[in-house]
This record gives C-alpha cells, structure tokens and sequence, in this order.
C-alpha cells in the first residue's frame, strides 16, 4: 500500500507511535523515520527505523536541514508530553513544555517538511490530537490547549496546501491500552470503561490503522478534517 514511500513519525518509541511505524513497515513502506528524546529507548525490533535523537521541546534552536536532510511523503504529528496538575498550581515550565512540544514543535517540523512537499506536490500530514482537546479534562489544562489548537491548525493547513496535493487531516484517539493505563487501578479503569459505549479500551493498532487510512488513496479526497476512535467516548 505504501511502496515506494517515506514516513516520519515523531515519538516512535511510544506505544501509538511505534504502532504507527510497524503498521507502515507492513504494508510495504520503503523508509520509516522517527524522533526520540532518547536512543536508549529504542527497542530491539525497531531496527526498520531510522531514529533521530532529538529534543522537540528545544526545536527551534536545532539545524533541521542538518537532522533531516531527506523528503518524506507522510508526516505523522504523534510526539506527546503531558505534565498535569490543576490550573492554580500549574507551572510556567509545566505549561510551556507541554505546549513547546506537543503544538511548537509541529510548526517547526511543518516548515520544513511541507515546502519540500509542495515541490514534489504530494504530502499527507496527519496530526494525532485527543479526545480530550474536544470534551476538555480536568487538570490537563496545558495538554488539552496544545491539542485542541491542532483542529485551528489542520483546517487552515488544508485550506493553504490543497491545491498542491497535500492533505492535512487528525485524528483524536480516546481512552487507549498502553503503559500508561496499565499503571491504573481496577477501579479506575472500572470508571473509565463505564463511560465508553464499547466497554473496552482501545488497541494502538486503532489508532495506526486510521492513520493509515488517511495517507492511502482510499483518503485522497479528504481533508481538514479529524477522525475520532474514541469507542463512542465522545460523539462530536
């Protein structure tokens, strides 16, 4: 489905991110690349990645002709940093890491990846948003900001870069299983299953298989949009 192709994904190590480069690698694309904020991370059946060690949260201070001197075709926004606490004790530093890499760094990286797509004149980008940047949650104040500013992000993206073959779509994922919710008590998990219709939490492969969806030709005519999976958490 996508020979002959190249995707970067930012945050492969993570759990959606590495779900995101293993669905590509599966489906026949020919160079997969990805940021880390530490190569130590990088697990032993990652070797199809070609990793770069970089810190989104110090982006703009980087040589990024230097660090990615290659094109891509798809550009998958995925990196994430969530630092919770309630709004009156939140921090300056909790507030501007967050948005620095989950919203700051995307600029950044857009900059430099989709001139070389308006030249070549094909792209795909797809952000990976929240359900909480649509619903709001408490004590994700600086988190559910930096997600929500990427619907703004991808509607005028899309505007600006449809006519150069380039589209710019999201998708919001819900309650996922992974190390995070691993960590979560019976009775925590109890109270979210409760909310979600389906009664089960998400696999990353739901995540990667949407985002795979976006950049095949099956999405060729869609764009400024965001795709919920979500198991019915929200109905937006």
């Amino acid at each position: 489905m996508f020979e002959d192709r190249k995707l970067l994904v930012t945050g492969g190590t993570g759990t959606i991110g590495n779900s995101i480069c293993q669905y590509f690698n599966n489906n026949g694309c020919e160079e997969i690349y990805s940021t880390t904020t530490n190569l130590d991370k990088v697990k032993s059946d990652q070797k199809y990645i070609n990793f770069k060690e970089i810190n989104l949260n110090n982006i703009e201070n980087l040589d990024l002709d230097e660090i990615f001197e290659f094109d891509i075709d798809y550009l998958v926004l995925n990196a994430g940093l969530n630092r919770d606490n309630i709004f009156l004790r939140m921090s300056s530093d909790d507030w501007n890491s967050v948005i620095n890499v989950n919203l700051n760094s995307s600029f950044h990286l857009l900059k430099h990846f989709t001139k070389k797509m308006v030249k070549k004149r094909f792209g795909r980008i797809v952000f990976i948003s929240s359900v909480v940047a649509h619903t709001g949650n408490p004590g994700q104040v600086n988190y559910t900001t930096s997600k929500a500013a990427i619907s703004g992000m991808v509607k005028s993206l899309a505007l600006e870069l449809s006519t150069r073959n380039i589209t710019v779509n999201s998708v919001a994922p819900g309650f996922i299983q992974s190390n995070m919710t691993d960590k979560l008590s019976d009775d925590q998990k109890n109270s979210i299953l409760d909310r979600i219709p389906m009664k089960k939490l998400g696999d990353s492969n739901d995540i990667a298989k949407a985002v795979g969806f976006l950049c095949s030709e099956n999405a060729n005519y869609i764009t400024g949009q965001t795709l919920h999976v979500n198991g019915g958490l929200a109905l937006i």
